[in-house]
């Protein structure tokens, strides 16, 4: 395993990430008892940086259960701070005034739920789950979480970017105000390494890049007539492609399998990893296997500068697939539960 300083301190974080969104079951239904068994199993294989959020419902309960059983060293936590939603907006598609999706004392009653249900005397890293530039040097926000972290209760200060709207933490970003930026990397959006990743790099600020998966759509797995069950996060995500188009477009990344990458999810992986700006990969380890895989693959190290250079250049799509959940149709409003669109699934509890 690699590791890679956060931000400007000697703490070392693991270039892999655990991304416990999983752990909701937003990918399938899982046994309470093999979620835990998977985090342990990460643990053993050096991953030392698990995120989280207060809006991922059971996952920092069930994080928070691992580790008290856990014997080795902490690991670097990070979490989330859930926003409010307007009338008729939750604030992911269009963003509302930053009075209403953080409201003031909203992100000091997230983070005393997180440290609750997580059972920790202090989270290693807090993020704001909704950043919208508009909120720069706007409302209580952070005076709130520079107030807990005064008080001990988080270590460090970031946020987490809205989809693909990477250029509206730039401000914040050269602010100096915060030490990490969570956003969207991957080969289909690579829009990050134009401007915010070469500016976190010049601030020493860290970044965690989400979905490098793509959701799993990066690893091959869709076909055309592929379907998910009913409140799996997939089942309305990749039809906004359309599917057959994504489809496609991963077919043509199979020209690099197996000469430069022996899979495609591998190739996904140390794409982002390749550049030196990214702190480390967040992806869903909440199966053994996907650990062991995704470890492996970034254990290759980067890619050739060429192939990297043509998949960043020649392999974008630029293409927001999470319209659907956004801006749903009636029908669909009626149903919605949970954020991003994705219904809560059924995570059978060691104590029910």
């Amino acid at each position: 395993m690699e590791y890679k300083p956060f931000a400007n301190t000697e703490r070392q974080i693991s270039r892999v990430a655990f991304g416990a969104m999983g752990l909701n079951c937003a990918f399938g239904n899982f046994e309470e008892a093999d979620l835990i068994k998977s985090i342990h199993h990460s643990l053993d294989q050096g991953v030392t940086m698990f995120d989280t959020a207060r809006s991922y419902m059971d996952s920092e309960r069930i994080l928070g259960k691992a580790l008290k059983q856990w014997k080795g060293e902490k690991p670097f936590i990070n979490s989330k701070a859930i926003p409010s939603e307007g009338n008729e907006n939750p604030g992911w598609g269009i963003p509302n005034p930053v009075e209403v999706a953080y409201p003031k004392g909203s992100v000091r009653a997230s983070v005393e739920e997180s440290l609750r249900q997580l059972d920790v005397d202090y989270i290693d890293l807090m993020q704001l789950h909704q950043y919208w530039g508009n909120f720069y040097q706007e409302g209580s926000w952070m005076d709130e979480l520079k107030a807990l972290q005064a008080e001990r209760k988080i270590k460090h200060i970031g946020v987490s970017i809205v989809d693909h709207r990477h250029d509206t933490a730039l401000e914040l970003v050269n602010s100096g105000l915060i030490e990490s930026v969570q956003t969207i990397i991957n080969i289909f959006d690579p829009l990050a390494f134009d401007s915010l990743v070469p500016a976190c790099q010049k601030n020493q600020v860290s970044v965690i890049a989400r979905c490098v998966l793509d959701e799993g759509g990066l690893t091959g797995i869709l076909k055309e007539d592929t379907t998910f069950e009913e409140g799996d996060f997939r089942e309305k995500y990749f039809i906004n492609g359309p599917q057959s188009e994504y489809v496609s477009r991963v077919e043509k990344l199979k020209k690099f399998v197996p000469e430069y990458a022996d899979s495609l999810a591998e190739l996904a992986i140390r794409f982002v990893l390749t550049h030196p700006g990214v702190t480390t990969a967040c992806i869903s380890m909440h199966v053994p296997k996907f650990a062991d895989e995704n470890i492996k693959a970034a254990a290759k190290g980067p890619l050739p500068e060429k192939v990297f250079h043509e998949i960043r250049c020649h392999h974008r799509w630029l293409h927001n697939l999470y319209t659907g959940f956004y801006f749903p149709d009636l029908e669909d409003k009626k149903t919605k539960t949970g954020v991003g669109g994705f219904k809560k699934m059924k995570t059978r509890s060691l104590d029910s």
